[in-house]
């Protein structure tokens, strides 16, 4: 019987590692469609949504999470702190406050193409 080659062993268990947790954290970054959204009510944390604050909604992300967004059209970026879940509508990916969303210069569309980045 031929002995396994544990140099060749390590290295795929490492490259399988390294890929399996590449696609753990999607949420973090990536692109997809923002909305905007103003209410006075309470988020899932728990705080009061304050509209002008630089806050935002995301399915996953842990509350407190900062994260970076970039307008794709205009290029404009801000970072948010999440404090509430959603989006719920299909192909969305962030619910934005209505003071990040006029930061990143969407306000008036309702929504806009950007792309996400943990800070």
């Amino acid at each position: 019987m031929k002995k396994p080659n544990r140099t060749a062993l390590v290295a795929a268990t490492i490259a399988a590692g390294l890929m399996v947790g590449a696609s753990t954290s999607p949420a973090a970054a990536q692109c997809g469609r923002a909305s905007w959204y103003a209410l006075t009510s309470k988020t899932a944390s728990g705080e009061r949504m304050n509209p002008s604050a630089l806050t935002a909604a995301h399915r996953t992300l842990p509350f407190g999470t900062r994260l970076k967004v970039t307008n794709r059209k205009n290029g404009r970026s801000v970072v948010v702190r999440i404090n509430d879940r959603g989006p719920f509508i299909k192909g969305r990916v962030i619910d934005l406050s209505k003071g990040a969303a006029g930061r990143l210069g969407f306000i008036r569309s309702g929504h806009a193409a950007v792309c996400t980045d943990r800070v």
